[in-house]
């Protein structure tokens, strides 16, 4: 709900200015950046597997020169060499260069390596998660934003595919009547959420659907959002609204939109939804606003992300309610298993 969340940008929860991790701009009314790692070197979030510390190996010169090569090539020359190497050819030449430099750089450092799938991503599975919270038009610094759909996108990282969705409304309590702007925004009707459980059992359900696909025990799995609002703001807030404790297995995630200027090369401003799937030649498939749609064409970015080569990984998360950056140098680790929502003391 990209139009509400930009009305909270810079604010925390007791209304004061904050910028913990480098700006957002997921509301453009209620929408949710990006650090100096360059994906081009080895090692960093653009690449598909960890590189040796020593860069003096001669295979790091070869993709050097492949690179400089790729650099020249107009957008014909570009999508001819994809359709040769059977590559998508789709997106703007930015993306296709990065896509061919990707596959040259993987095949070269992995020559020595048995195929091991698509992907060496470290998560069996990526959870995708797209709030829709109550909004008004013009949101007052005091609105309390609670959350009125609960989606949930499952992608298996070595079939890269969508395996699984979840989706739930869920009935607010403070502010129980939908105001006319969200209603038209969001889709979601009076009727849907005065039918629908409160959050604690609507987030119980969400905790017994990961733990039946086994998440945290048998599989690594990670959280993503399209930004930081979700988990930062909107999650946050109706953790405290409904007196229970953050959830542990929410509190680090990858968001995207750093993820992918990283990877791409490109500035926050062409890091929204919209944006990036048009940059990846796709267009949005669903209702804009939805929960469970934005999440699903979410999720597609991602699965085109970990295609042209991008080792997805946790790059924010929550401490004592404050939002931070997690370091390319901090170690892989997966969510914790999903346990059932406590209640505050």
């Amino acid at each position: 709900m990209d139009e509400i969340k930009e009305n909270l940008n810079g604010l925390n929860l007791n209304g004061t200015m904050t910028n913990p991790a480098g700006g957002e701009d997921k509301p453009e009314s209620c929408r949710k950046t990006s650090t100096s790692e360059d994906p081009e070197s080895p090692g960093t979030t653009g690449t598909p597997l960890q590189a040796p510390s020593d860069f003096s190996d001669p295979v790091y010169k070869e993709i050097a020169l492949a690179n400089g090569h790729i650099n020249r090539m107009t957008k014909d020359e570009l999508r001819d060499k994809l359709s040769e190497l059977k590559l998508d050819t789709r997106g703007v030449k930015d993306v296709m260069k990065k896509r061919l430099k990707s596959h040259y750089k993987k095949q070269k450092l992995m020559a020595s390596v048995a195929d091991g799938g698509p992907t060496d991503t470290y998560y069996d599975y990526i959870c995708v998660v797209d709030y829709e919270a109550t909004c008004e038009e013009d949101n007052p610094p005091e609105f309390q934003h609670e959350i009125i759909e609960f989606p949930m996108v499952l992608i298996n990282t070595r079939t890269l595919e969508i395996e699984d969705t979840f989706q739930e409304y869920v009935r607010p309590e403070v502010n129980s009547e939908l105001s006319d702007f969200c209603v038209q925004l969001t889709g979601i009707t009076q009727k849907m959420v005065d039918e629908a459980d409160t959050f604690p059992a609507v987030l119980q359900r969400v905790v017994l659907w990961l733990q039946e696909r086994e998440l945290g025990t048998k599989h690594k799995y990670a959280m993503l959002t399209d930004g930081s609002w979700d988990m930062s703001k909107f999650l946050n807030i109706q953790c405290r609204v409904s007196r229970i404790r953050y959830p542990p297995f929410a509190k680090k995630w990858i968001n995207i939109r750093k993820s992918y200027g990283n990877f791409y090369k490109v500035p926050r401003t062409q890091t929204k939804l919209s944006t990036m799937l048009e940059k990846l030649g796709m267009r949005y498939e669903g209702r804009p606003h939805s929960g469970l749609d934005d999440s699903r064409n979410i999720a597609r970015i991602a699965v085109r992300m970990l295609k042209d080569g991008c080792q997805l990984r946790v790059n924010e998360r929550m401490h004592a309610g404050q939002l931070l950056s997690v370091p390319n140098s901090a170690p892989m680790e997966g969510a914790p298993p999903p346990l059932n929502p406590r209640t505050r003391e």
